[in-house]
């Protein structure tokens, strides 16, 4: 039993967990199944843009990667801003400008791409959505702040269970500049809706169970350091693990259509990768809320570089099949694992910053790894060379959380002395 788990369920304080909690973060879940369907978009027509625009794939992979980092970046305001005039808004204006950015993108141009999808899908788009909505979420719970975490994180999970497809299909028929400007009305009339019903309440925020979930007071030292010292270690691990996450992902569809497999299937494989890695994040989360957040960032994080070592020597598509099923099962747990481990170190008024910080970290290392993903297929012709130095990178994290369980269980284990 964690800490976290022990205060919640004390004598007299009970929790703060009600069926509203459950309410909202099943409607949380819903919305981000669609607003997660807007960057997929590029990701099934990979190579279509490229074609149409005449450029390498380095482009359209930038134009995804300008998605990761816009919303890790916008993110810090945006969760300041949910924090001063309401989740609500911040969502509602996220949603307008996810739209718009789409609907740019569908001029079909270089320019009109990497505006359309780093500026408005991302910056100022996924940026007011995933990061407060994380946020707002954790603050109605305290006993399976880690389950409800994953659930709502599932939403990326569904959009890549049901769009790719159904993407696939519609640039087949329409093409991917029509597909691109249909999904932006689609996202408007199906988010706005959900986001003004769904976020006009308020977590609790008085009574005794209140206070425990609000987490330890400012300035308690974490992990035996300074708060901000051990905040600088907890933001530069997730660069180096989502590096390599961006990369099946991002290039699955090409990569298969490379090796001989037909975009179908590789749309197909996507599907299941993101629907193994939907079951998989529930049972993270029941993880996390056993285990803490850190030890299960390590577990996840394990099994991630498992599979993009795999990734790096198979060619076949059974072989891809598999590291794909490998790689959705393990890496699912890591980014709501990282946010709970934050939300159980930190004061719960210190989330509205800090857990944007990671996630800019984090998403920086998805920009970064699907950028290079594409640059170093444009350079040597296939993708190994990017799958090592991804696996690569993801032992570095592994190593850094390692040291930060290792110096947990240490100052848990330390006596104190009256």
């Amino acid at each position: 039993m964690n800490s976290r788990t022990a205060i919640a369920g004390s004598p007299g304080l009970g929790s703060i967990e009600t069926r509203t909690s459950w309410v909202i973060a099943t409607a949380v879940l819903l919305l981000l199944s669609f607003a997660y369907g807007a960057p997929l978009i590029v990701v099934v027509a990979l190579k279509p843009i490229a074609a149409t625009l005449g450029v390498p794939r380095a482009i359209p992979s930038l134009a995804a990667a300008l998605v990761w980092f816009g919303t890790g970046s916008g993110g810090i305001a945006m969760g300041l801003f949910a924090d001063r005039i309401g989740v609500r808004w911040t969502v509602l204006g996220g949603t307008l400008m996810m739209g718009a950015g789409l609907l740019l993108s569908a001029l079909g141009s270089t320019w009109s791409l990497l505006v359309g999808h780093g500026l408005f899908v991302g910056l100022l788009g996924s940026a007011g959505l995933y990061p407060p909505l994380l946020v707002y979420v954790s603050r109605w719970f305290d006993r399976r702040r880690g389950t409800a975490l994953a659930l709502i994180s599932s939403g990326q999970y569904i959009a890549g269970v049901v769009w790719p497809s159904l993407f696939q299909i519609s640039i087949e028929q329409v093409g991917w500049q029509r597909t691109m400007a249909g999904f932006a009305v689609i996202v408007v009339v199906t988010v706005v809706p959900i986001a003004l019903w769904c976020l006009r309440l308020s977590p609790p925020s008085t009574g005794l169970a209140a206070a425990a979930a609000a987490g330890p007071p400012s300035g308690t030292p974490v992990l035996g350091l300074r708060p901000n010292t051990a905040m600088l270690l907890l933001a530069a691990a997730p660069f180096f693990c989502c590096i390599p996450m961006a990369m099946p992902t991002a290039h699955l569809v090409a990569l298969c259509t490379d090796d001989g497999i037909s975009p179908e299937h590789g749309a197909l494989m996507l599907s299941m990768l993101l629907g193994l890695a939907f079951a998989s994040r529930q049972f993270w989360g029941w993880t996390a809320d056993s285990l803490g957040g850190l030890r299960t960032v390590l577990l996840s994080s394990a099994a991630q570089a498992a599979a993009i070592l795999l990734y790096a020597l198979v060619q076949h598509e059974v072989g891809l099949f598999a590291a794909s099923a490998i790689y959705g099962l393990g890496f699912a747990g890591i980014i709501p694992a990282y946010v709970l481990a934050i939300r159980d170190l930190y004061p719960s008024r210190e989330a509205s910053w800090r857990v944007p910080v990671m996630l800019l970290s984090g998403m920086t290392g998805m920009a970064v790894g699907s950028w290079l993903a594409g640059a170093m297929f444009d350079h040597f012709g296939h993708y190994a060379p990017a799958f090592e130095i991804a696996f690569v990178s993801n032992l570095i994290n592994v190593v850094m959380i390692g040291a930060l369980v290792l110096r947990q269980q240490h100052v848990r284990m330390r006596p104190v002395f009256n």
